[in-house]
């Protein structure tokens, strides 16, 4: 790196070396990067409804089980489980019957919004996954579950909608009170493989309120289970 470059880009404010370059500027001249280029600092710097953005997972088997559960149980009024499938819920926070019992006990809400196992939305995404734990198993898994869990006052279940069926299976929602996390499904990935973020509603027109408006809408037009016969 010559000391003509290095004396252009100090010399014109408007011009930002690649951060590689910053630093090797910074370090040759023996002084902090923000010290000569304080905008890429205060770039870096979240502001308004990106603070709502707690953190970001490029898989969402990168999430630690351990935020899941204190998520559960910091939660006081309303949980909602908005994944197509949820069955991993059972494997991912420990004594998950146990917590759901109690919750509901106490007066929080905790509703599972599940794709509907028989449903065309669900064939399809079962051919593009192919994978042996079909989607609609997955499910199956989940209603097992819920079964075994018994009649508990404010725990709801419900299958999205068929003409919704193809918004909920593209994207989960689980929503703890205040918290939220989010994971969009790209192509064939399966759940555990496409990224998540980690949400905390800040305000009113922040990230967190457009993806808890979108379940909820899938809520509100979601359909009982049928009876089980």
């Amino acid at each position: 790196m010559s000391k003509k470059t290095v004396e252009r880009w100090i010399a014109d404010e408007n011009l930002i070396p690649h951060a590689r370059n910053r630093q090797d500027a910074a370090l040759a001249l023996k002084v902090d990067e923000e010290m000569i280029w304080p905008r890429v600092v205060k770039e870096r710097i979240k502001s308004g409804e990106d603070l709502e953005l707690v953190h970001s997972y490029p898989y969402r088997s990168a999430c630690p089980n351990q935020v899941w559960t204190d998520l559960v149980h910091a939660a006081k009024k309303d949980i909602l489980f908005a994944g197509y499938t949820n069955y991993f819920l059972w494997t991912t926070i420990p004594r998950f019957p146990e917590i759901v019992k109690k919750k509901s006990e106490t007066g929080c809400r905790i509703r599972f919004l599940l794709g509907d196992p028989e449903g065309a939305v669900t064939r399809n995404r079962e051919a593009i996954e192919d994978t042996a734990l079909a989607v609609s198993t997955r499910v199956r898994i989940t209603l097992e579950h819920l079964e075994r869990l018994g009649p508990l006052a404010g725990v709801e279940t419900r299958f999205s909608s068929p003409e919704d069926a193809v918004n909920h299976v593209g994207l989960s929602v689980f929503r703890f009170d205040d918290d939220a996390l989010v994971t969009p499904h790209l192509a064939r990935l399966v759940g555990h493989d496409s990224p998540m973020l980690h949400l905390r509603r800040l305000g009113a027109e922040g990230l967190f309120s457009r993806f808890r408006d979108h379940a909820e809408e899938l809520w509100e037009r979601g359909v009982p289970l049928p009876p089980r016969g």
